[in-house]
């Protein structure tokens, strides 16, 4: 299936504050095909998911002003269809048990093994369609 082919329900978020790790991660999405709508403020994409269907979200989840926590916590309200990877560049025990037990899709350290990653944006965008 080529970009073209896919439909809006496609498209991935990326949130993180890291220029170069959204940059990189951005990439790495368009070069398996898919749309990304890339955030560097938490804010910004709350905004966006309040009118803006979101069938999945990669999210880092130590952020300034947001945390990805308090991002999901919002999510949850917002959009509780919304399928969730979270990226971190410190493993924090706590923080890995309280997003997994809001239902993520996966949950990666950085730097990413990317076809993990890529095989788990695949499985989250197929159970944001219901298959």
């Amino acid at each position: 299936m080529t970009a073209l082919d896919r439909s809006h329900e496609d498209i991935v978020c990326l949130v993180d504050d890291d220029p170069s790790v959204l940059k990189s991660t951005e990439r790495l999405l368009n070069s398996d095909g898919f749309s990304v709508r890339a955030f560097s403020r938490s804010e910004e994409f709350l905004v966006y998911a309040t009118s803006h269907q979101v069938p999945l979200v990669v999210l880092d989840i130590w952020m300034e002003h947001i945390t990805g926590l308090e991002v999901l916590a919002r999510l949850c309200a917002l959009s509780p269809l919304t399928r969730v990877i979270v990226i971190t560049g410190r493993d924090d025990l706590a923080a890995r048990v309280t997003a997994m037990q809001i239902g993520l899709v996966a949950f990666f350290t950085k730097p990413l093994n990317e076809d993990e990653f890529l095989t788990a944006v695949h499985d989250g965008l197929r159970l944001a369609k219901g298959l």
